[in-house]
């Protein structure tokens, strides 16, 4: 197998893998979400409960992010904190959520915060303020903020697999860098230096440096003719006839104007010269060329 297929088929599976992952996180999400929501809904009808309240509505809990949760209630109700933290804690432990999380009890009148306490892994380690004071009957909602998530076995093996998806990728890659050099010397192998540019005619343009050039069909075909032939006279038929003999109709001065258009891309190096030779054609001359009016040592 090439190392080409080598690396496609690694970056596939990699790909692969972590779009698994990533569904499979999603699909764990709404699972979670889904329990959270049960179980303050049974939170909500055992508080109502508790004020004898049989009739009114448990109204239907909301997300406000992917961990907090608020319910709400269609009447007023009184809360005493030793109730509220039972209820709950029971509520959780048994559709097994997890054990770290902050309750507020919000008066809806002014959002004001009435009641609040926070549960770190188990009642024991927990802040739970007044839990003997009675709370006036009101209209409260409820929120639930889940502070620590634990990973899920799905990201445990994720991570277990992480160095062996690592290994694969850093015997891939290198596999596939050894390649790339020989491609690049096919492609210079298509190039033609002449002076400080580099000429590439199955691209269409001229690289000086980093600088690109673009050349249009006519002047690339050209200027491969004349860098076929360095420092030689090509007369205007031949250059006419293998342009423009099987390309449509000839325009007397269309050769002209791309010998300009040439000469304005190659005057930025002074070491060629694209001349007209009188009478006859043009030649392409490459090499080192007197400064005008400096005299020669």
């Amino acid at each position: 197998m090439s190392r080409r297929k080598i690396y496609s088929i690694s970056v596939l599976t990699v790909v692969a893998f972590f779009i698994w992952i990533f569904s499979s996180q999603i699909e764990r999400a709404e699972d979670f979400s889904g329990q959270v929501k049960v179980a303050l809904r049974v939170v909500g009808n055992q508080l109502l409960l508790s004020n004898k309240d049989s009739t009114s509505l448990v109204l239907p809990v909301i997300e406000l992010d992917e961990s907090k949760y608020q319910l709400s209630f269609q009447n007023k109700l009184s809360l005493t904190p030793d109730h509220l933290v039972s209820v709950i804690d029971e509520s959780f432990q048994a559709s097994g959520l997890p054990n770290y999380y902050r309750v507020e009890i919000i008066q809806n009148s002014d959002q004001e915060i009435a009641y609040s306490y926070e549960i770190k892994n188990g009642l024991e380690n927990s802040l739970i303020p007044c839990l003997s004071r009675e709370m006036s009957h009101n209209a409260y909602t409820l929120q639930v903020k889940f502070t620590e998530m634990e990973p899920s076995l799905l990201s445990q093996k994720a991570l277990l697999l992480a160095p062996a998806i690592a290994s694969l990728l850093l015997f891939a890659i290198p596999s596939y860098k050894r390649k790339k050099p020989v491609k690049e010397r096919e492609i210079h192998r298509n190039s033609t230096s002449l002076g400080r540019f580099e000429f590439y005619p199955t691209q269409n343009k001229l690289m000086k440096g980093s600088l690109e050039i673009p050349l249009s069909k006519k002047e690339c075909e050209l200027l491969q003719i004349f860098s076929s032939k360095p420092n030689q006279i090509i007369t205007r038929d031949e250059l006419t006839k293998r342009v423009w003999e099987d390309h449509g109709v000839f325009v007397g001065r269309s050769l002209d104007t791309f010998i300009s258009k040439l000469r304005m891309i190659l005057k930025e190096d002074k070491t060629i010269k694209l001349t007209n030779v009188h009478g006859v054609g043009y030649k392409l001359e490459l090499g080192e060329f007197p400064i005008p009016g400096k005299k020669e040592a």
